[in-house]
């Protein structure tokens, strides 16, 4: 058989081959997660104009149904919004990736809700810890916490139609009859009948009267009233979860917040008086503050601040709380609010567990390396 045979019979071949209606079709399809939509390529697909634009031809199928090019089982997980915005959102989402691998977006070193010029624990250069003073100086904190905290909240917002900011109320701590020459006499912290108030609303809290537990505390902590700093954290409380009335974070801070201030007035003058160890009113500064470091770093009726919270917690700590021992010591081992420090939070973890506070799992803290005198050289 000739060359030419062999070419002419290979044509042949293929003629029939496009004739025969079974040979194989091949469709392009472009999918993403949303649609999935017909392309053709410049030589084949529908008839179009001739003066239609080629670079058309490898873009969807106008005479398609959008409607049926959307995978519904996908769908079902998406709303409306969630797909119109997704084209939009994709880049932003990578660009956020992109930038915390890169560590560009940083937690903020400062917070507004702490002084700036929060004095530092001054240890001996010997070495050697004289509790009591470092207690001292960690009550002298928590008072500057807490006023700072009363001014921040006593301070007016921008100014919103119909609205009035919340007064936060202060003890009054001198007789204003008094002169100066016989000196300021301090008004009592508490009273028997005040205790025998506490003790009561107390019961009935446990007995599942909440209404009634929360209404005495309510009573007790009215800055028109007994003005009671315990009874302000607990009513605070009461606000806060909703115990036997509408949860209202808010108003929750407003209480912390005033018996925090008013505690550490009393603590102020005792500290003032020579006492290293605190007065009447530390167990009410330490619970406030506390309370206070939870609301930080929930967002309990004001906005997070985990900075606030660490530093919040942190001295409740070195004033006696096992719980805020367990708080500073997550802060530092996660890096919340604070940079992460495993050694600063096995020391605070073994703290908590040798007061009695111990969580399950955390053996690790009595390794060698985090032993007191192996930290950062």
């Amino acid at each position: 058989m000739g060359l030419r045979e062999k070419f002419r019979k290979k044509n042949d071949s293929e003629d029939e081959a496009g004739a025969n209606p079974s040979s194989p079709e091949f469709t392009f399809i472009r999918t993403d997660t949303h649609s999935a939509e017909v392309i053709y390529p410049p030589s084949a697909g529908p008839q179009r104009d001739p003066g239609q634009d080629a670079n058309q031809f490898l873009s969807a199928d106008p005479r398609s149904d959008s409607s049926s090019r959307q995978r519904r089982s996908l769908d079902v997980f998406r709303s409306s919004r969630s797909r119109s915005a997704s084209a939009s959102s994709q880049h932003s989402s990578t660009a956020r990736r992109l930038s915390q691998r890169l560590h560009l977006s940083r937690s903020p070193s400062s917070s507004e809700n702490v002084p700036q010029d929060l004095p530092e624990i001054v240890m001996p250069e010997d070495g050697t810890e004289d509790k009591e003073a470092t207690e001292s100086q960690w009550e002298k904190r928590a008072t500057i916490l807490a006023r700072e905290n009363e001014k921040r909240r006593s301070r007016p917002p921008s100014p919103v139609r119909g609205s009035t900011p919340p007064v936060i109320p202060r003890l009054q701590l001198a007789d204003e009859s008094s002169d100066g020459a016989s000196g300021a006499r301090a008004r009592a912290v508490s009273s028997k009948a005040i205790d025998d108030d506490i003790q009561e609303a107390i019961r009935l809290h446990e007995a599942g009267r909440l209404e009634e537990s929360t209404a005495l505390f309510g009573r007790l902590a009215d800055p028109k009233g007994a003005n009671n700093p315990l009874s302000q954290v607990l009513y605070g409380l009461a606000l806060r979860h909703g115990w036997g009335c509408q949860p209202d974070t808010a108003k929750a801070v407003t209480f912390l917040s005033a018996a925090a201030s008013n505690a550490a007035e009393i603590e102020q003058l005792a500290l003032q008086a020579g006492l290293k160890k605190g007065g009447a009113a530390k167990g009410e500064l330490v619970l406030a503050i506390f309370e206070l470091a939870n609301c930080f770093r929930h967002g309990w009726g004001i906005p997070k601040d985990p900075i606030a919270a660490k530093q919040y917690y942190e001295t409740a700590a070195n004033l006696g709380d096992t719980d805020a021992m367990n708080e500073v010591a997550w802060c530092y081992l996660e890096g919340f609010g604070t940079k992460k420090d495993k050694f600063a939070a096995a020391k605070y973890y073994r703290l908590a567990e040798q007061n009695g506070n111990k969580i399950i799992g955390n053996s690790w803290i009595w390794k060698e390396k985090y032993d007191p005198g192996r930290g950062k050289k």
